[in-house]
């Protein structure tokens, strides 16, 4: 029996869907809307997607959405609940940040369900990026339907530049 390898991230350089849609699959309490996974599974192959991976198995991902040249979204992202609580979440935006923020990027956002509905689930969800420096900006409460309101967290990335400006001190 092989040892899996070390946590890689890398941007996929293929239509992913089908290594992905298991991951999905396998989080039902955020991804239970069939017609939304269907659509995630989709977007994963049409949209960048960083791959975390554990020697040759995929174990998480994150989807990109790019508004303007200064802004992008996490479209999504999931990681297999195997691997839940072992920072694998914040190697993949790490890594979105650092490309991001060496393209001028200066706003990310990512959208997910708000407070508003009782969810343990989400409740993770909202701590994991506050947790990551994310703030909440507003909420829309029928962006998806009633039941799911909507919670807009922002980020500012700092670009490469300002990094180096801030070490000097």
């Amino acid at each position: 029996m092989s040892h899996p390898g070390p946590i890689t991230i890398e941007l996929a350089s293929h239509p992913c869907g089908p290594l992905c849609e298991p991951i999905l699959r396998a989080l039902p309490k955020w991804f239970g809307i069939e017609e939304s996974l269907v659509q995630y599974v989709k977007d994963v192959d049409s949209m960048p997607t960083w791959l975390a991976k554990e020697g040759d198995r995929v174990i998480g991902f994150l989807t990109l959405r790019k508004h303007f040249s200064q802004s992008a979204e996490i479209h999504c992202m999931a990681v297999h609940p195997d691997h839940h609580r072992k920072g694998i979440g914040t190697l993949l935006a790490h890594a979105l940040e650092r490309e991001l923020s060496c393209q001028g990027v200066r706003i990310l956002q990512v959208k997910t369900i708000s407070e508003q509905k009782e969810c343990a689930a989400y409740a993770m969800t909202r701590r994991f990026y506050d947790a990551l420096g994310f703030m909440p900006l507003e909420v829309f409460p029928t962006l998806w339907d009633p039941s799911n309101p909507c919670l807009l967290l922002v980020k500012t990335l700092v670009d490469g530049d300002e990094h180096r400006d801030s070490d000097i001190g």
